[in-house]
């Protein structure tokens, strides 16, 4: 292993003896960047620190199941964003039509009405709402969290064509978006 927070973080979680400060260690590293990564997907505050703390829990407790496969960070972002898909699993029962989804997150990201925030930077979060799933983790990971394509297919067990497959359509149907709502 080289000589890098992550292995050195790696290294403590799996020491009985150091865990809980490896533990502390890596919540100081990733805690936010990893919740931020999270709130762009779900929005609310309270649902992206509860997918956090969830998150973190399950490195925790698997942190001796890390084969080394994948960078470590990638196999923490993996794991955020499987807690994102699942959140969206179980509330998507709760929604009901996809309209009134897209409304309430554009309301969420909005925060008190759209004369309140920058009318640009709402136009583009409402388009990235309304992506598919797929599409908008892969348009966060790689936009906002600027991640390569390498490390995407690793947190998403996707191949690197169809990842930029995904991007593309994704900006595509953003740009579209942004004309049509001028």
């Amino acid at each position: 292993m080289t000589d890098t927070p992550d292995s050195d973080i790696l290294l403590m979680l799996k020491d009985p003896a150091q865990r809980d400060k490896g533990f502390l260690k890596l919540m100081d590293l990733y805690k936010e960047p990893v919740y931020w990564h999270i709130r762009r997907l779900v929005l609310s505050h309270e649902d992206a620190q509860d997918i956090l703390q969830e998150t973190f829990i399950k490195v925790y407790r698997h942190a001796n199941s890390f084969r080394g496969d994948c960078k470590f960070y990638t196999w923490l972002y993996r794991i955020a964003t499987n807690e994102c898909s699942r959140h969206f699993r179980i509330n998507k029962k709760k929604m009901n039509a996809s309209s009134s989804m897209i409304e309430d997150m554009a309301n969420k990201v909005s925060g008190n009405g759209i004369e309140n925030s920058n009318s640009i930077l709402f136009k583009f979060q409402q388009a990235v709402l309304q992506l598919p799933e797929k599409q908008k983790i892969v348009f966060n990971l790689r936009y906002y969290d600027e991640l390569s394509y390498k490390d995407i297919s690793q947190i998403l067990n996707t191949t690197v064509n169809t990842l930029k497959t995904n991007y593309h359509y994704a900006s595509e149907k953003i740009k579209k978006h942004l004309i049509e709502n001028a």
